[in-house]
């Protein structure tokens, strides 16, 4: 992401998700990161304007893509039946170790298999006219790498929405090019995992706990085309105050 384009080569940091050690500093670096961005987005884009300069992009009528949903709205919306939220706590309840991922102290897959599960999630998803669909904003995310206190001021942007059948779509937007991408997913019925790409694109994928996406910070794993998998944070943004009148 450093001074890339877009998610469409791995980066050049090392980041697996391997098991996280100290949480507790990792927690207090998420959060530190989380206000870091956040100062960063208002110094370096205090409109963040794009998607009402561009309303075809602001994922098919909406016109409120800031706001976000809680887990009570997200079950009431989605007609999977969800009561409880599954964890997706990547470095804590979900790990690497080796060529295994773990849920808990269980191995669920091997590294090559838990990407391509969220390759097989994206492509489940059906085929909708996104004019004929019904979307729930999920919100915008700036992306930084995950489990670091401080860094550069983010350059993607990620802004996601569901409908009724699970179906994500949005858009991935870049300021660096000004360069933005159509995005498309599916959340899991069963598993509860959210996977997405570029549209037309196969890899990368990005992945989260679709309750993850409730929370103002959402850990993420991003499976690349060489077969590594990453761990980035999603910081949800505030809406912008409307700018002052002239």
């Amino acid at each position: 992401m450093r001074e890339r384009p877009g998610i469409t080569d791995r980066p050049a940091f090392e980041n697996r998700p391997d098991r996280i050690e100290n949480r507790q500093q990792w927690q207090e670096n998420r959060q530190q990161r989380r206000d870091e961005v956040r100062d960063q987005v208002r110094d370096n884009h205090p409109g963040m304007d794009f998607w009402s300069d561009h309303p075809g992009w602001a994922a098919w009528r909406i016109n409120r893509p800031y706001r976000w949903a809680t887990w009570g709205a997200l079950t009431g919306w989605v007609g999977y039946g969800w009561s409880e939220p599954m964890a997706y706590s990547y470095g804590e309840n979900v790990y690497y170790e080796g060529d295994s991922v773990y849920y808990g102290d269980e191995v669920v897959a091997t590294g090559e298999e838990y990407a391509q599960q969220a390759e097989d999630i994206v492509a489940s998803a059906p085929e909708v006219a996104p004019e004929s669909a019904e979307w729930l904003p999920l919100g915008v995310f700036a992306l930084s790498p995950d489990g670091e206190a401080s860094g550069p001021a983010p350059t993607l942007f990620l802004q996601l929405a569901i409908s009724k059948e699970g179906t994500i779509t949005g858009t991935l937007h870049n300021t660096a090019t000004d360069k933005t991408q159509t995005i498309e997913g599916m959340a899991d019925k069963e598993s509860q995992r959210a996977a997405w790409t570029v549209q037309g694109q196969t890899r990368p994928i990005m992945e989260t706990g679709i309750v993850n996406l409730t929370e103002d910070t959402a850990p993420a794993l991003v499976h690349f085309a060489d077969g590594t998998t990453q761990q980035w944070l999603l910081v949800r943004l505030e809406e912008p105050a409307p700018a002052p009148k002239q």
